[in-house]
């Protein structure tokens, strides 16, 4: 017969590092010099902005009543001087908040005048 011997083994746990538990003030100081921080990046890049204390002069315009079978392409280029019909579209449809090119008949347009 064979017999198994058993030693006895010194085992010690490994040490616990240090964890990091915040107080109450240790997240509030944390928390306003985030907020600090990210106030400084908006007021930084907030600087670039430009404005002047002059009105502006709205450009002139003048109204299009749509026809029935009109598209957004047949009254920019009656309109562009130019021949850049696609800038003409892109114009009309900002100055009348247009969220596509679809047009109805007797729909108002401004346009503008060249």
């Amino acid at each position: 017969m064979s017999t198994i011997t058993l030693e006895q083994i010194n085992w010690t746990p490994a040490p616990r590092r240090g964890t990091v538990r915040l107080t109450r003030r240790g997240r509030l100081v944390v928390f306003v010099i985030a907020l600090l921080a990210v106030l400084t990046v908006g007021i930084l890049l907030a600087q670039g902005s430009v404005a002047t204390g002059e009105k502006g002069t709205p450009a002139p315009t003048r109204v299009v009543m749509v026809g029935a079978g009109d598209t957004l392409w047949d009254i920019a280029s009656g309109i562009a001087a130019d021949g850049d019909v696609r800038g003409m579209m892109q114009e009309i449809e900002d100055l009348n908040a247009l969220e596509s090119s679809s047009l109805a008949a007797g729909q108002k347009l401004r346009v503008p005048v060249q």
